[in-house]
């Protein structure tokens, strides 16, 4: 398992020179496809707002490269959000286009914006649910650049950073980050080439809430760091890709031995999981304690055993991904990741990387 982690970092990792301020540009992205740009951007289309996070492992005022975007970051995440305004004020300023990818993008507003070029996630891609989009920027002049930090995180992640240090003329950075991510993901690869062959049951719910049951990660995903980090997902079997929904039956049927649910800001006004900037500890485990008090939670042997976590839900489509692979294999192979510490990882991020530090619980144990 672990010489197969080696060869997908391999791949992704492969270097390329750096761009020139005044050279051409071209990137091959994250679906295959060679874009050429007359220079390194500075105006960025980015239809994913979360991907600022990205952009501020390459650049220390990453807003200054963003003229419009989509407000899901604002929207879905407004506690990181006000940490970006609390450091870069101008962040406010940046045009929103609208929330997401499913028909609300405005393309006459963003053709007139003219950016260098327009990063968009997969979903924007040939086959994906909203591929006009990129069929008319591209009709209007506007380079397209695809990268993907939600479907396949775990193949994904390091190619879609150096996309976009590519984009933005700062493969160094991207380089650096690369080596970082890669090195951190093969120490868990290899405390897991010397653990045995039972890979413990694990819920993962998404969004998790104190009404429905359940939204989860699929096979991809989270679902894939699930494997990755020596655990066997409940729901990967559900659905082959990012996303799927468990009925309670199916869970308590299932009977996992570790719960793993992701929350945030968003979920505040319902009751649900809240974590993250923002949140103390004892409201974080309040919130944690009500999820897995509903009907029916109590007979799972992951509830009984005291094996019940919360997870920062918006690390997860972003680069910060590695942390929540590192508090995984810690959750689901404790003593053979003992070594494993993920605060320290935020703290060589915040130190190296992030042009805005994170700050707050991004995971917690409820005991």
């Amino acid at each position: 398992m672990a010489a197969a982690i080696v060869a997908v970092f391999a791949w992704t990792c492969q270097p390329v020179p750096a761009a020139a301020a005044d050279t051409p540009v071209v990137v091959i992205d994250i679906t295959g496809r060679t874009v050429t740009l007359p220079r390194p951007a500075t105006r960025i289309l980015l239809a994913e707002g979360r991907q600022i996070i990205a952009l501020s492992l390459l650049d220390p005022k990453p807003v200054g490269l963003i003229v419009a975007w989509l407000g899901d970051f604002r929207r879905n995440d407004s506690e990181s959000y006000a940490l970006y305004r609390q450091k870069l004020p101008e962040i406010d300023d940046i045009p929103v286009l609208g929330v997401g990818s499913d028909g609300t993008f405005p393309v006459e507003r963003a053709i007139e914006i003219k950016p260098d070029v327009a990063v968009l996630g997969i979903s924007f891609a040939p086959g994906g649910r909203a591929s006009d989009v990129a069929r008319q920027l591209e009709a209007a002049g506007i380079p397209v650049v695809f990268t993907d930090f939600f479907v396949a995180p775990f193949e994904h992640t390091v190619a879609s950073v150096r996309i976009l240090g590519r984009v933005v003329g700062r493969d160094q950075q991207a380089e650096a980050f690369a080596e970082f991510y890669e090195q951190h993901m093969k120490r868990i690869a290899d405390r897991l080439a010397h653990v045995g062959s039972h890979r413990p049951r694990v819920l993962i719910e998404t969004h998790a809430n104190v009404t429905d049951c359940c939204h989860a990660p699929g096979a991809g995903n989270l679902g894939r760091i699930v494997a990755f980090a020596g655990g066997d997902s409940i729901s990967a079997v559900v659905s082959p890709g990012p996303t799927a929904q468990l009925s309670l039956e199916y869970v308590i049927a299932a009977n996992p031995e570790i719960y793993i649910g992701t929350g945030g800001a968003h979920l505040k006004a319902s009751g649900g999981l809240v974590i993250g900037p923002g949140f103390d500890a004892a409201t974080i485990r309040e919130r944690l304690a009500a999820v897995v008090a509903r009907p029916g939670f109590s007979t799972l042997k992951a509830v009984g055993d005291g094996h019940v976590h919360g997870l920062f839900h918006n690390i997860i489509s972003t680069p910060l991904n590695l942390l929540a692979a590192e508090a995984l294999a810690r959750w689901i192979h404790p003593e053979a990741m003992r070594d494993i510490d993920p605060a320290a990882t935020m703290t060589e991020l915040n130190a190296r990387f992030l042009a805005v530090p994170l700050q707050g619980i991004y995971w917690i144990d409820l005991k």
